[in-house]
Parts: structure tokens; C-alpha cells; sequence
């Protein structure tokens, strides 16, 4: 019963932020926006600290819970990954060549209002980057593995103690304020009332194109693990929220653990591994996007979509940025800007409104991100469910 309220009251806080934001960014001056950016930049450097503890403090320990099992386990979540945002991505690439070519888009995107400066900076560094934690994670848990190192799994086990804190302390009651700061930001400068309807067709069918693609990750992992997804799906609802709010999977990660757990449908282990890693590299929602808007994009500023050839190129290159994108806001077409330029010949006009509207849908994207990590790791819990019975044995 207590945990229900907390989920009602977690959703409840996460919806408020979202207007209690909007209320905020359409009647507020530049002074209180001025402020409100920088409460936005003091709670965001905060965030980006503790992604990598957390990445660190749960990927490792749940490595050396994995016993021999993790280096096969490391692998088969890799290519799910890939496998997962190559498929995204293809199922994109021919809903655009079916639909982009029957739309009348506009592409303007002019008259936004500048944000004011930040009135001062506390930056607060990660100890380590988003891909450094990760490394470490996987070598740390796997060296510990290999020479059967007790007291450092031991001493591992406390440390995922301590970022446990940190999380439900720390995090999880900051979230909400960093919503409502994120979408005031948002509505002061017209990103809600200006750019929004440019691209609105573009959106629906975009997120139309998310929840179909979630609907087969599940489908696929139920079938896998003989398991209702359905079940896990429902627990999601807390993270997707935050994941629009945050536009961030790394945000977003501390809720999304809480999510999976909460589901009872998937081993602790799994949970403690699948989701953080997935947060960094699965990134299925964001990659079905970017292949839909820069065919859209091509097709606004050049007159005709990429040959199908060229996008095959974009799509499997892609695949690869995007488990090295970071799982922050606009992450996955800040790393591919590089394959934008020189596979499809994006010019910086295209470049720009290329991030202008990602940015429309990034929340959203990023939402099925995060779900879509339960997904793999209910395919996960399917696949190694004798190994995980029998560590447990």
C-alpha cells in the first residue's frame, strides 16, 4: 500500500513540476527566467554528477553477481542494443519513405525569444564522463570475476548501498524541480507555442512510431521469457514522465531502476545491470527519430529524400554513435552530427533545423528509450534465467 502511494505521489510531484513550469515560463519576466536558469544549471550539474557514480555503482557490483555469466551477459545486452536501434531505425527509414513524401511541411522556425544569461555558474564536474564510469564498471566487475576477488565484491556491495542513498535522498526529490525549471525555460522562450505546430504532424507520427516500436520490444521479451510484459510496461509510467521532463535517460536512470524493481517480473540482478547499461547504450527511441526528421529535413531543404543506399550507411553508422551517445538532452544528433554532414550532405542550414526540431520531440524519444531498456532486460531475464537459478542455487 505505501509503495503504491509513493508511485501516485511520484507521478502526482513529476505531472505538478510540468505545469507549475509551463505556469511559470509564459508569465514570468527575463529577471525570474534568469533565475529559474540558473536553479535549471545548479540542479542539472548536480544530475550529471551522479550519473556516473551510479552507472559505477550499480553496473559493477551487478557484474560480480553475474559470476561467469557476465562477460556472455555484457555481449548479448551490447547486441540487443544495436540490434534494437538498427531496427528502430529501419522501421523509420521505410515509414518515411511511405509518409514524408504526402506531407506539407513548413520549415520555419524564426521568432523564438532569447534565453537570459545564467546570473552564475557553479559548475560541478563529474569525477569521471558518462563512457569512463562505464568502462570501469564493466573491467572493474569483470577483473573482480575473473580472480574471484571476495573483498572487493564485498566492499562493491556496500558502495551500490551508498548510491542507493544518494538516489532515493537526493535525486528522485530534486527531479521534479528540475522539470519544472526545464519546461519554464521552454515556454518563455516559444519553444511550446512557436515551434510545436511547424512540425506538429511530424511528432504524432514520430511518437505513433515509438509506442510501435516498444509494442514489438515487449512483445519480443515476453515471448522470450515466457513472461505477461505487460506487467512490467505498467511500472513504467514514473520514468517515462520523468524521461519527458528530464529530455535526459541518464536523468532519468534513478527512476527507471526504481520502476523496474518495483515490477517484481525481473531478477534483482538483471535489473541492477540491464537498466544502467541500457540507459548509456539503448537508445532506440532517439535513433528512430533522428533517421524520421533527417528525412523529413532532407526533404524541407533539398527537395527529395536519401537514396535508400545512403540511408542503409546513416542507419548502420548511427547504430554505432548512439551506444556512444551520452544520455543527456540531444545526445544521440550531438554525437552523429559528424555522419549528418558527410553521409547525407547536410549543409549547416540543415544541421540546424536538423537540431531545432529533435529538440521538439527529445523528451519524448528519450521516454521510449528508458521504457524500452525494461523490454531488453525482460529479453535478458529470458535468456539467462537457468544461469541466474542456478547462481542463486
Amino acid at each position: 500500500m505505501s509503495k503504491s502511494k509513493k508511485k501516485e505521489s511520484l507521478i502526482f510531484k513529476l505531472v505538478l513540476g510540468v505545469f507549475v513550469g509551463l505556469v511559470i515560463g509564459f508569465y514570468s519576466n527575463k529577471g525570474i527566467i534568469g533565475i529559474v536558469q540558473t536553479v535549471k544549471f545548479l540542479l542539472g550539474q548536480i544530475i550529471s554528477f551522479t550519473v556516473p557514480l551510479i552507472i559505477l555503482g550499480f553496473i559493477a557490483p551487478a557484474i560480480t553477481k553475474m559470476k561467469s555469466n557476465a562477460s556472455k551477459m555484457l555481449g548479448v545486452m551490447l547486441l540487443l542494443a544495436y540490434i534494437s536501434s538498427i531496427g528502430a531505425a529501419i522501421f523509420s527509414m521505410f515509414s518515411g519513405y511511405l509518409i514524408i513524401p504526402k506531407l506539407n511541411i513548413i520549415s520555419s522556425v524564426h521568432g523564438l525569444k532569447k534565453l537570459p544569461e545564467i546570473i552564475f555558474k557553479l559548475n560541478i564536474p563529474p569525477i569521471l564522463s558518462v563512457m569512463s564510469a562505464l568502462v570501469l564498471a564493466l573491467f572493474l566487475g569483470l577483473a573482480i570475476v575473473w580472480t574471484k576477488a571476495e573483498r572487493l565484491e564485498k566492499a562493491l556491495d556496500e558502495f551500490n548501498n551508498v548510491i542507493l542513498a544518494i538516489v532515493y535522498k537526493i535525486i528522485i526529490p530534486i527531479l521534479p524541480f528540475f522539470i519544472a525549471t526545464t519546461f519554464a525555460t521552454l515556454a518563455y522562450e516559444g519553444s511550446v507555442t512557436k515551434q510545436l505546430p511547424i512540425f506538429f504532424k511530424v511528432v504524432i507520427i514520430v511518437l505513433i512510431g515509438h509506442f510501435i516500436w516498444l509494442a514489438i520490444l515487449y512483445s519480443i521479451g515476453g515471448a522470450v521469457s515466457k513472461q505477461n510484459p505487460y506487467k512490467l510496461l505498467k511500472s513504467y509510467g514514473p520514468a517515462y514522465l520523468t524521461a519527458v521532463g528530464t529530455m535526459s535517460s541518464a536523468a532519468t536512470l534513478p527512476v527507471a531502476l526504481d520502476c523496474a524493481r518495483k515490477s517484481k517480473t525481473l531478477n534483482k540482478d538483471i535489473v541492477d545491470f540491464a537498466i544502467p547499461l541500457g540507459a548509456t547504450v539503448h537508445l532506440c527511441g532517439s535513433v528512430l527519430t533522428e533517421v524520421f526528421f533527417v528525412m523529413t529535413v532532407s526533404q524541407v531543404l533539398y527537395g527529395s529524400l536519401p537514396s535508400i543506399g545512403t540511408m542503409i550507411l546513416f542507419i548502420f553508422l548511427l547504430g554505432i554513435f548512439a551506444i556512444g551517445a551520452p544520455g543527456v538532452p540531444g545526445g544521440t544528433v550531438m554525437a552523429s552530427l559528424g555522419i549528418i554532414s558527410s553521409v547525407l550532405g547536410f549543409d549547416d542550414s540543415g544541421i540546424a533545423l536538423m537540431l531545432t526540431i529533435f529538440a521538439l520531440q527529445d523528451s519524448f524519444g528519450t521516454a521510449c528509450n528508458v521504457v524500452g531498456d525494461g523490454a531488453l532486460a525482460l529479453i535478458l531475464n529470458g535468456i539467462f534465467k537457468k544461469e541466474l537459478k542456478n547462481n542463486i542455487d
